[in-house]
Parts: structure tokens; C-alpha cells; sequence
């Protein structure tokens, strides 16, 4: 991924995976955020517009 794609607000994606929708996410990606925080990594989640399913996205900040 070269340094201009994926970045948003001064954070660049490092990676991008979709899964089946599924609510245990919000709290995976919840849990992963308050973590590792230090590490300058933020964990983003959204959900497609019919709902079947959800992607994670990992950013550097």
C-alpha cells in the first residue's frame, strides 16, 4: 500500500479485513483500542448497509 492510499485525517490504514456481521466485534475492536493504544494503532469498525457484514480496519496514527 503506497503512503497516500487509505489515508484519512492524518491516519494511515495499515490493513482491512470484512467478516460476517456479527455484535462480538464491537467489543473485540472495543477491546483491542483500549489496549493498545500506546502503540499508536487505532482499530476501526463499520458495517455494510444491509448488515450481513462487518469490516475492521487497522490505522496508524
Amino acid at each position: 500500500m503506497n503512503n497516500n492510499q487509505g489515508e484519512q485525517n492524518g491516519l494511515q490504514l495499515i490493513a482491512r479485513k470484512t467478516f460476517r456481521a456479527n455484535d462480538e466485534l464491537v467489543k473485540v475492536v472495543d477491546f483491542l483500542n483500549k489496549h493498545l493504544k500506546d502503540r499508536k494503532v487505532l482499530f476501526g469498525l463499520t458495517k455494510d448497509r444491509d448488515g450481513q457484514e462487518m469490516t475492521i480496519n487497522i490505522y496508524e496514527i
